[in-house]
């Protein structure tokens, strides 16, 4: 199976979007209690925001990637990923609460968008009986993200603040720690974009020559 190329595309794309969909969910509260100020509860409520727009995006992405198509949406998605990370990585700290949701609402959407769209891509052109294992392997690829976000971005975010307690970190140490982890994580996304692009184009030029075949199979036929 992994000698399908656009299979193994897919695989490693999820693992690298779940890596920063997970280091949202550990920077986050960090920085919205330690630099932004908030209490608990308002903490949660902030970090509630993006699974939300994930949630209510995930229908409509289920009708973009229906019209418009499954590799073109995983572009769509990844960019728009890209680029919330990226306006993480260059918040200022002066920055309220808003500052700090806008680019997640970007990011949390834009998961969807691609989650959507990279599950369909790989369960194409898949033969019945390995449904469930490409089922299980999209599975395995998202968790082993998640658990690269959760130790190894967290790390960078640890590492970023040069600070030996993180929880007791200067506000200022944690924003540097937020940027500086949001770059990394840009920095994955592009090498993802740089995939999805390089499947597209693969996987178009395989079709047109196919479709090249097959009109040449009819022109001999016809003159047959």
């Amino acid at each position: 199976m992994f000698g399908n190329p656009v299979l193994s595309a897919n695989l490693t794309m999820s693992m690298l979007v779940s890596t920063v969909i997970m280091a949202t969910l550990v920077v986050g509260p960090f920085y919205l209690s330690r630099t932004l100020g908030l209490n608990a509860t308002f903490v949660g409520l902030v970090m509630s925001v993006g699974p939300l727009a994930a949630a209510l995006s995930g229908v409509p992405s289920g009708r973009l990637v229906d019209s418009f198509g499954s590799q073109r949406m995983t572009i769509v998605g990844l960019i728009g990923i890209a680029t919330g990370s990226f306006l993480m990585s260059m918040m200022p700290a002066r920055f309220d609460i808003s500052g700090y949701i806008t680019p997640i609402l970007v990011i949390t959407a834009s998961y969807a968008l691609f989650q959507t769209a990279n599950n369909t891509s790989a369960m194409m052109d898949i033969r019945q009986d390995q449904r469930g294992v490409i089922s299980g392997m999209l599975n395995l690829s998202r968790n082993l993200g998640l658990i690269t976000g959760a130790s190894v971005m967290g790390a960078v975010f640890a590492l970023a603040s040069a600070a030996t307690d993180i929880t007791t970190a200067r506000p200022e140490a944690v924003a540097t720690g937020m940027r500086i982890t949001f770059t990394v994580a840009a920095i994955l996304i592009v090498v993802a974009l740089a995939i999805a692009v390089g499947t597209y184009r693969r996987t178009s030029r395989n079709r047109a020559l196919a479709l090249e075949a097959e009109l040449l199979q009819a022109d001999k036929r016809v003159s047959a």
